[in-house]
C-alpha cells in the first residue's frame, strides 16, 4: 500500500479510523463493518479491494487514493454537507452506529440510490444530458482532474462515448495526454481499450505513439482483465503480455478425465453458445471469482468476533437489477458449484476465450469475440439486455426446469459455429457431465487441503517477518 494512505485516515462512510478497504469505482476508503455492506451490494454498485491483502496494479491504486484525498467523498455525501440537511435530521453514519440496520440502510441510500449525489435541473430529454456531460468528460480526460471526472460519471456521463465530431472515445483522449490515472478510471467504469476511433486507432496505439509505454502496458492489462483474473484464480500466474502471451490455461490435477468423452461433450457444448451468451457466462463467472477472492480475504483479515456472523457473509452474488431474473438466478447458482466443478467450468471458458479470439471455427464477428476480453471492471457500461434474450442458465443450472427453460430458449438462438452445434443441453447429458466431474472431486478437495495449509504456513512467515520488521 502507498505511504500516503496514512493512519490518520478515516472510513467515507462512518468515520471510523484505520479503513483497510477500498471501493475502487467509487474513490473512497471504508472500513470493515461498512465494507461488510458495500459486499453486500454487489460489484454492480461497489467494488472492494482490500488495501493490504489484495494485489493492485500501482497507478490503479494511486488513482483510488487522489480521488480519496482530492474529496471525492463529497460527491457522493454532497447535500449532506448542506446546513439544511443537519436541521431536516439527515446525517452520515457514526462509528458507533450497529451495521444492522444503521450503517446498511445509509451505505445504501449513499451508493445504491444516490440520494445525497448533486442532481441536475430537470430536463425533458435525458438522452441530451447524458450526451451532454458525455462531451465534457471527453474534454476533462485531458486533464489530471479526477473528481471532476468521477462527478460527470457519477451523473451519468458514458466512459465509452464515441464523440461524433472528434471521432474518439474518452479513453483515446486520455491516452493521447498521457493521463493514466484518467485512464484507470475510465477504465473502471468500463471504458474500452480496443475500442476504434475513426482512424482505426485505438487507445493503446495513442498511447504507444506518444511514448507514454507504461500507460499502453497497462491498457493491454486492462483488454485481457477478465481472462487475466480467472487464471491467476486458478494458478496464481498471470501471462506475459510483454512478450505476446496472452493467455494461461491452467491444467486439472486429474488430466485424464479430460481426455473423456464426456468433458469433449461438455466443452463442445460452451464452444455451441453464441459470441454473446459466452460473454454474459464469462462475465458472471469471473464476478463469481472476485466474490470468492475476496470473502476469502475478508474472512482472513476479521477476528473471527461478533464482526464475522450471518449478516455480514455474501452466500452469492448480489442480484444486479440490469439483468434479467433468469440471468441472476444462474449467477446466483454459480455458488453451488465445488472447487472441481468451478474450476472446470473457469479451465472452459479461458480455453474457448483463447479459441474465439483466435477466430478458429468461427463464423461471427471477431470485433463481438474480442469483447469477452477486454475490462468489465465495472458493468455500469453494459446495457441491460431485453429478458426476452436467451440466458446461459443451463451451464449453471442442476434443476431439470431450469435446463428444460434454457434448452427450449437456446432452440430459438442461432448457433454462431454451427459445425460444433448439436442441439441444446439435456437433462441426462448435464448430469451425466456432472458425476463425471464428481468422481474427481476428492482429490481436488486434497489439493484444496494442502494448499491451504500452505496458505497457514505463509501468513505465519509473513507475521514473523512483519514482527522482525517492527523491532
Amino acid at each position: 500500500m502507498s505511504k500516503r494512505l496514512r493512519s490518520s485516515e478515516v472510513c467515507a462512510d462512518c468515520s471510523g479510523p484505520d479503513p483497510s478497504w477500498a471501493s475502487v469505482n467509487r474513490g473512497t476508503f471504508i472500513c470493515d463493518e461498512c465494507c461488510s455492506v458495500h459486499r453486500s451490494l454487489g460489484r454492480h454498485i461497489s467494488q472492494v479491494r482490500h488495501l493490504k491483502h489484495t494485489p493492485w496494479p500501482p497507478t490503479l491504486l494511486q488513482m483510488v487514493e487522489t480521488l480519496y484525498n482530492n474529496g471525492a467523498n463529497s460527491i457522493w455525501e454532497h447535500s449532506l454537507l448542506d446546513p439544511a440537511s443537519i436541521m431536516s435530521g439527515r446525517r452520515k453514519a457514526n462509528p458507533q452506529d450497529k451495521v444492522h440496520p444503521n450503517k446498511a440502510e445509509f451505505i445504501r441510500a449513499k451508493y445504491q440510490m444516490l440520494a445525497f449525489v448533486h442532481r441536475l435541473p430537470c430536463r425533458d430529454d435525458d438522452s441530451v444530458t447524458a450526451k451532454d456531460l458525455s462531451k465534457q468528460l471527453h474534454s476533462s480526460v485531458r486533464t489530471g482532474n479526477l473528481e471532476t471526472c468521477l462527478r460527470l460519471l457519477s451523473l451519468g456521463a458514458q466512459a465509452n462515448f464515441f464523440h461524433p465530431e472528434k471521432g474518439n472515445t474518452p479513453l483515446h483522449v486520455a491516452s493521447k495526454a498521457g493521463q493514466i490515472l484518467q485512464a484507470e478510471l475510465l477504465a473502471v467504469y468500463g471504458a474500452d481499450p480496443g475500442t476504434q476511433d475513426s482512424s482505426g486507432k485505438t487507445p493503446v496505439d495513442y498511447a504507444r505513439q506518444g511514448g507514454h509505454h507504461e500507460l499502453a502496458e497497462r491498457l493491454v492489462e486492462i483488454q485481457y482483465e477478465l481472462t487475466d483474473r480467472l487464471a491467476f484464480y486458478l494458478c496464481g500466474r498471470k501471462p506475459d503480455h510483454k512478450n505476446g502471451q496472452h493467455f494461461i490455461i491452467p491444467q486439472m490435477a486429474d488430466s485424464s478425465l479430460d481426455l473423456s468423452e464426456l468433458a469433449k461433450a461438455a466443452k463442445k457444448k460452451l464452444q455451441s453458445l453464441s459470441n454473446h451468451l459466452f460473454e454474459e457466462l464469462a462475465m458472471d463467472v469471473y464476478d463469481e471469482v472476485d466474490r470468492r477472492e475476496t470473502d476469502a480475504v475478508w474472512l482472513a483479515t476479521q477476528n473471527h468476533s461478533a464482526l464475522v456472523t450471518e449478516t455480514t457473509v455474501v452466500p452469492f452474488l448480489p442480484v444486479n437489477p440490469e439483468y434479467s431474473s433468469t440471468r441472476n438466478q444462474g449467477r446466483q447458482k454459480l455458488a453451488r458449484f465445488n472447487a472441481h466443478e468451478f474450476a472446470t467450468l473457469v479451465i472452459d471458458i479461458l480455453s474457448d476465450a483463447k479459441r474465439r479470439q483466435q477466430g478458429s471455427s468461427l463464423s461471427g464477428s471477431k470485433e463481438n469475440v474480442e469483447l469477452i476480453l477486454r475490462t468489465i471492471n465495472n458493468q455500469h457500461s453494459i446495457e441491460s439486455q431485453d429478458n426476452d434474450q436467451p440466458d446461459y442458465d443451463s451451464v449453471a443450472s442442476d434443476e431439470d426446469t431450469d435446463l428444460e427453460t434454457t434448452a427450449s430458449k437456446a432452440n430459438r438462438q442461432k448457433s454462431l459455429d454451427s459445425d460444433l452445434s448439436d442441439g441444446p443441453v439435456t437433462v441426462q447429458e448435464f448430469m451425466e457431465v456432472k458425476n463425471a466431474l464428481v468422481a474427481s472431486e476428492a482429490k481436488i478437495q486434497q489439493l484444496m487441503k494442502v494448499n491451504n495449509n500452505l496458505s497457514d504456513e505463509l501468513r505465519i512467515m509473513q507475521k514473523k517477518l512483519l514482527g522482525k520488521d517492527a523491532n
